[in-house]
C-alpha cells in the first residue's frame, strides 16, 4: 500500500460530496495508451511544444489567480485498480463556455503504476507543471497552487479540460513509463469548492516533503525540501546535484551517477 492511497479515497469521497451538493459535473473516457493519449489532440504537446508567454491579452481563460483561488497536487499508487485510467471529471464550467473569465482551479492528478514507489515521487510531482509542453496553456505559478492561462490560439483550436487532461495524462506517461493508469479531476466550480481541497493538499505536501527527504537522504544529502522549488532555499544544490548527475550519465559513470 503506498502513503498516498487514503488521500485517493478522500478525492473519491470529495467528488461525490460535489455531486451531491448540485454541481455540474461531467466525465470524458480518455484513450489509455500514448499513442492514443496524443492522436487527434487539438495542439500540439511535447517539449517546446509552447516556447513562449502567454501575454493578458493574448488569454482566453485564466485559472487559479490568487483572487479566484486554485488547489493542485499530484496522487500516486503502486495498486492501478485505485486509478479509473483515462477518466476525466469536470467539476464547474468548462473552458469554451467561459471566454475571457478568470475561473478558480482545482487540479487532482491520479497516476497508478504497480511498480511506482518513492523514487518516482519527484519527478510525478514536477510533471504536472508541464513547463513549456502544451501548446496555447501555460503555468504561470504555482506553489501547492495551479495558477495558469489558456491563450486564445489554443481556444479556437477546441482547447478544453478534456484536452488538458489527456496532454497531462501523455506527459506523465512519457515522462515516468512506471505510470500505468492516469485520471485527472478538475474543479472550477467556485473558490469554496476549490478551497474545500486544502486539507487533503496539505496532507499530501506533507507526506511528500517526508518522501523526497527521505530519498536525497538515502544518496547522502540531507535537504528538507518543501516541492517548492520556487522558493526553496536549496534549490541551488539541488539543481547542481542534478547537473552532475546528468553529466555523469553522459559520460556513463553509472557510480557517479547513483551517489547523485
Amino acid at each position: 500500500m503506498a502513503a498516498l492511497d487514503a488521500e485517493v479515497t478522500r478525492v473519491r469521497a470529495y467528488v461525490d460530496e460535489m455531486r451531491a451538493k448540485g454541481r455540474p459535473a461531467r466525465e470524458f473516457a480518455c484513450p489509455s495508451s500514448i499513442d492514443g493519449l496524443g492522436e487527434g489532440l487539438p495542439v500540439r504537446v511535447g517539449p517546446g511544444a509552447n516556447p513562449g508567454i502567454i501575454l493578458r491579452g493574448d488569454t482566453f481563460v485564466e485559472l487559479g489567480s490568487p483572487d479566484a483561488g486554485s488547489c493542485a497536487f499530484v496522487l500516486w499508487t503502486d495498486s492501478p485498480s485505485l486509478v479509473r485510467d483515462g477518466r476525466v471529471t469536470l467539476i464547474g464550467p468548462d473552458i469554451q463556455e467561459t471566454p475571457g473569465a478568470s475561473l478558480p482551479f482545482g487540479q487532482i492528478l491520479l497516476a497508478g503504476g504497480k511498480d511506482l514507489g518513492p523514487e518516482e515521487h519527484q519527478s510525478l510531482w514536477q510533471a504536472q507543471y508541464v513547463a513549456d509542453q502544451v501548446e496555447g496553456y501555460m503555468v504561470k505559478s504555482s506553489s501547492r497552487s495551479m495558477w495558469s492561462r489558456v491563450s486564445k490560439d489554443a481556444a479556437a483550436k477546441g482547447f478544453s479540460f478534456e484536452t488538458l487532461g489527456r496532454s497531462l495524462m501523455l506527459i506523465f506517461r512519457t515522462t515516468v513509463p512506471k505510470v500505468e493508469a492516469m485520471e485527472a479531476v478538475f474543479i472550477t466550480s467556485s473558490k469554496e469548492d476549490v478551497l474545500l481541497l486544502d486539507d487533503i493538499a496539505a496532507t499530501v505536501q506533507k507526506v511528500g516533503s517526508k518522501i523526497v527527504k527521505e530519498t536525497w537522504k538515502s544518496k547522502g544529502y540531507d535537504l528538507d525540501c518543501s516541492l517548492d522549488c520556487s522558493s526553496c532555499h536549496d534549490k541551488e544544490v539541488c539543481d547542481s546535484i542534478r547537473v552532475i548527475a546528468a553529466r555523469s550519465k553522459d559520460r556513463g559513470d553509472s557510480d557517479t551517477a547513483d551517489r547523485a
